[in-house]
């Protein structure tokens, strides 16, 4: 058996190994990108200060930072977690698939369980500060962590995923061997506000398969 790394996989590789399908546009992606949660008054005041950090720091924040002054901050506004599962952070995953072993540390992930995760629903990737220019792909990366969960969850269910560079984010679904990636969203703009709806209805999606 061989071994590989989420931070090594290229959307390529996925395509040729596991016979990965982009498609352009799933009624799924669709419908989880029109969220219409509601926002409250105090949440939308804690959202203009994290969006005026990032309009200031985007260009010039590290992944650490971006992860510690923006998103982690942003995503316990959102609150993720839930009575049966909750938002964990560097968390290991690995899973055989096709008698390669693919494992890595994913940087946010929900999931069920309290001490440690044990089947996962969605996967956020944190990527590089937009000006630092990097080969490696954080789709590829990304879509590596959501085949690991399908594996690990092995009940068919839609695997919801997140990529960030500084103040883009990107939506995507993984359902059996199909994937889409939504276009991007920009968090320094109104944009943010679709972002924390859409993220909110990744609660709902859980919360009807683990009640």
């Amino acid at each position: 058996m061989t071994a590989k790394s989420f931070k090594y996989w290229e959307t390529q590789d996925l395509h040729e190994q596991f016979n990965l399908v982009k498609s352009e546009s799933t009624e799924k992606l669709n419908n989880w990108l029109s969220a219409q949660n509601d926002i409250s008054e105090e949440e939308r005041i804690q959202i203009e200060i994290l969006k005026d950090k990032l309009i200031k720091n985007a260009n010039y924040w590290n992944e650490e930072e971006l992860k510690i002054k923006f998103i982690g901050p942003f995503l316990e506004l959102v609150n993720l977690d839930g009575e049966n599962y909750k938002l964990f952070y560097n968390r290991s995953m690995a899973a055989s698939i096709d008698n390669i072993k693919v494992s890595g540390t994913v940087d946010m992930v929900v999931a069920s369980g309290f001490q440690k995760p044990k089947k996962p629903f969605f996967c956020i990737h944190e990527y590089k500060q937009e000006l630092k220019k990097d080969s490696a792909d954080p789709v590829g990366q990304l879509l590596s962590e959501m085949i690991v969960a399908q594996k690990i969850n092995g009940d068919g269910q839609v695997i919801y995923g997140s990529y960030v560079i500084g103040r883009s984010w990107y939506f995507i679904i993984l359902e059996g061997n199909e994937y889409t990636v939504s276009d991007t969203y920009v968090a320094t703009q109104d944009d943010i506000y679709t972002i924390f709806k859409i993220l909110r209805e990744v609660k709902k999606y859980i919360e009807l398969i683990v009640k």
